[in-house]
């Protein structure tokens, strides 16, 4: 536990560390920075009233997880219920860990960060934030960790679509539901194809009078049914929790890796295979999947998501979902027209559209009076930057769990602080290395290789990868769980009090 005071109404205050956002990252980051590094203070600045991050910002009908938790719980705490659970499982979930850890005492809610400014001549970062009721407030830190996540919380990607006004019905986009709006008996018309249509559609399904879906392309869904044999088995013999969780985790990561593998080597054959799971679940052996569930994309390129019991699937089978794949051309005071001229008529319109990609939460950051522009720096393995010291940033995985890799850079910070202890350095950072030079440069990530929208339309806010391991995040946990536990912290891409690593600690204290 951190042994330093802090008291959010001074001010200034200072602590070791401070970490950005009362989500599944930093709430995660803060455990393993007490359980490493029980010497060190610190605070977590979150702008919400509450913890949980998206899991707090998202309302919709049916809002659930399309990661199973016994990998997108955290390694440290038993995962104990289905393996898709809703936002509310989880965050209780999360509550429990904060409570059980002392975690609360340290979240400072209502902070709004205002800026980041690093000095390299005392080496701390300032940190600004404003607060509810119009006070300010100031931080300085040693070391400064982003787990703030990836997208706008405020605004959600809404296309410019023609004729939004002329609209008479509800408009309104899932990131932003009211719980309090009544869909019973009303035509319900979801925009998108993705894991949040997935998971509104079932959920309007139940009480509105029909549901329509209206998709420029449709998406690969993985159905099964939401339990884990394996892990009801062990509980059924007596086995502990702990270890429940630790063996069933090794057997999806493993499952998953196959599955990554197969897409890649055969999607053709996967493809078979999810439909015959649609299938089966659908309850239709004849279930039409031309033209509105054959994706234009192969597996890999976007996420896979869960579909539990194949819902989605058994309400286009019992006709409470009907399919449009087709680009809207224009709204209309009764619903919208599609470029092929159906007119489809809606009480609520919901926009399953997607979120916008936000780099740092927008905070704007400096270092020695230079602001940062993220694509100018180069990205050291997905969470630290060429130019930014003293900084991690967790970006989690698309393809598996997030939460897997909160844990893994939970162990890199907490090894990197421990490390710069040892060495009684007070600066870190990473620099391209002399084999780097004219290394080529290109956008965080390939298009073939990820490439949701949102990503897309992003990219240029995002740093900038190069052509080696070091200086990218290649979104494959199988590899980085070798990788990342055991990178060299005297390798010579990093830089200690602006002399570049190499020489044994001896040597260099």
């Amino acid at each position: 536990m951190a042994t330093a005071a802090v008291k959010a109404d001074s001010e200034a205050t200072h602590v070791d560390v401070l970490i950005v956002g009362a989500g599944i990252s930093g709430v995660g980051s803060a455990y393993h920075l007490q359980d490493q590094c029980p010497g060190k203070s610190y605070v977590i600045l979150e702008k919400k009233d509450t913890f949980g991050g998206t899991w707090e910002t998202h309302k919709y009908p049916g809002v659930r997880s399309d990661s199973d938790l016994y990998t997108f719980g955290y390694r440290f705490k038993p995962w104990v219920g289905t393996p898709i659970a809703s936002a509310q499982s989880i965050l209780d979930y999360m509550q429990e860990v904060i409570e059980e850890n002392g975690i609360d005492s340290h979240i400072r809610y209502g902070h709004t960060i205002t800026s980041a400014a690093w000095d390299s001549k005392t080496n701390l970062w300032t940190v600004e934030a404003s607060r509810a009721d119009g006070s300010t407030v100031t931080y300085t830190c040693n070391f400064l960790w982003m787990c703030q996540g990836y997208y706008d919380h405020e605004t959600p990607y809404i296309p410019d679509w023609p004729g939004m006004d002329q609209y008479k019905g509800l408009f309104i986009h899932a990131q932003k539901w009211d719980p309090a709006i009544d869909y019973t008996g009303k035509r319900v018309l979801v925009i998108g194809s993705g894991a949040t249509a997935a998971t509104v559609i079932p959920a309007f399904a139940e009480k509105a009078a029909h549901v329509m879906m209206l998709q420029r392309s449709p998406t690969y869904f993985y159905c099964s049914e939401n339990k884990n044999e394996l892990a009801d088995r062990l509980r059924e013999v007596g086995i502990d929790e702990p270890t429940i969780h630790r063996v069933v985790r090794a057997q999806i990561m493993f499952d998953q890796d196959q599955m990554t593998k197969r897409c890649i080597e055969e999607p053709d054959q996967v493809f078979e295979d999810l439909k015959a799971l649609i299938r089966a679940f659908s309850g239709k052996e004849d279930f039409e999947f031309e033209p509105h569930f054959t994706p234009k994309y192969r597996p890999w390129q976007q996420r896979l998501a869960f579909c539990p019991e194949g819902d989605i699937f058994r309400a286009a089978a019992q006709g409470k979902l009907t399919v449009y794949t087709d680009e809207l051309e224009t709204f209309t005071e009764k619903g919208v027209r599609t470029k092929s001229g159906d007119e489809i008529e809606a009480d609520i319109i919901v926009a399953a559209t997607g979120f916008n990609l936000l780099m740092m939460g927008g905070i704007p950051f400096s270092v020695d009076g230079q602001p940062v522009d993220w694509h100018e720096t180069v990205n050291y393995r997905g969470m630290m930057f060429t130019g930014v010291p003293n900084m991690a940033w967790v970006m989690g995985y698309f393809r598996a769990s997030w939460t897997l890799r909160v844990d893994m850079l939970g162990d890199f910070v907490c090894n990197l602080l421990n490390h710069m202890d040892e060495r009684g350095a007070k600066r870190i950072e990473v620099a391209l290395r002399e084999e780097d030079h004219n290394m080529p440069l290109s956008d965080w990530i390939e298009a073939e290789n990820f490439n949701p929208g949102y990503l897309m339309r992003g990219l240029k806010l995002m740093p900038q990868r190069g052509d080696k391991p070091e200086w990218r995040h290649n979104q494959d946990y199988w590899a980085e769980r070798n990788e990342i536990p055991h990178i060299d912290l005297e390798g010579s891409e990093f830089l200690y009090d602006g002399v570049r690593a190499g020489r044994k600690v001896t040597e260099a204290a």
